[in-house]
């Protein structure tokens, strides 16, 4: 058998292909539906917190600023670990994916909050000035004014900090939640061939390829024109 031969049937197994692209798919799924949770919390959490800090209430200001740096500064794995192996020692168990749900929402949601204040801030004084000076409330210039045009600007960056955090769920198979590559690791396990590894690779690449073009596509329609 030559070296390329012993390659293809390493990585490249059709056998052990077909035997584990249903555990591979099953993982695909739960990937997708893991992402969502995580987009879809963490951006809402994170608009939630630069909205408050708007507010300009020094002690809540100090306490977002508190947690944000927190978990912007941990590493996500040790999140999930800490909560997954941590919680049940004070009474409160959750599961692998509920973990690393939590875990990839908080990172996000302390990176997003970053990027729409800095968007908030980044809408000229004069603008508040102009939208108060009519008769609208804080509330309403802030809703229909200030966050609008901070939305637009932050687009960009937000879009790209979302896929990288939400590729870490491939971290979740060390809680073994069975996504893509908790999935890949298993069928590596039980069929002593990396051949599911390539699966793995190759789903990833069909599930986040098209969601980088789509970010691409995004950063460009939401760009100011200069």
């Amino acid at each position: 058998m030559t070296g390329l031969d012993r390659f293809l049937d390493s990585f490249f197994n059709l056998r052990v292909a077909v035997e584990y692209l249903p555990k591979i798919i099953d993982g695909f799924w739960l990937t997708i539906l893991l992402a969502f949770c995580i987009i879809l919390s963490g951006l809402a959490a994170g608009l939630a917190l630069a909205v408050l800090r708007s507010l300009g209430i020094r002690p809540v200001n100090w306490l977002i600023i508190f947690v944000v740096d927190l978990f912007r500064a941990l590493p996500p794995l040790v999140i999930i670990v800490l909560l997954y192996f941590g919680l049940p020692a004070a009474g409160l168990s959750i599961s692998g994916f509920a973990s690393a749900w939590l875990s990839l929402a908080l990172v996000l949601m302390a990176f997003s909050e970053e990027i729409f204040w800095a968007g908030i801030t980044a809408v000229p004084r004069g603008q508040w000035e102009a939208a108060r000076s009519t008769g609208l409330t804080f509330a309403a210039t802030l809703g229909h004014v200030v966050l609008p045009q901070a939305v637009r600007m932050v687009v960009p960056p937000l879009t790209n900090r979302t896929i990288a955090i939400t590729k870490g769920t491939a971290l979740a198979s060390v809680v073994a939640v069975p996504e893509i590559l908790g999935a890949a690791q298993a069928g590596v396990s039980f069929s002593f061939n990396p051949t599911p590894l390539t699966l793995g690779a190759l789903a990833y690449v069909v599930l986040f390829f098209p969601v980088v073009i789509l970010g691409r596509w995004i950063e460009t329609r939401f760009a100011w024109k200069r």
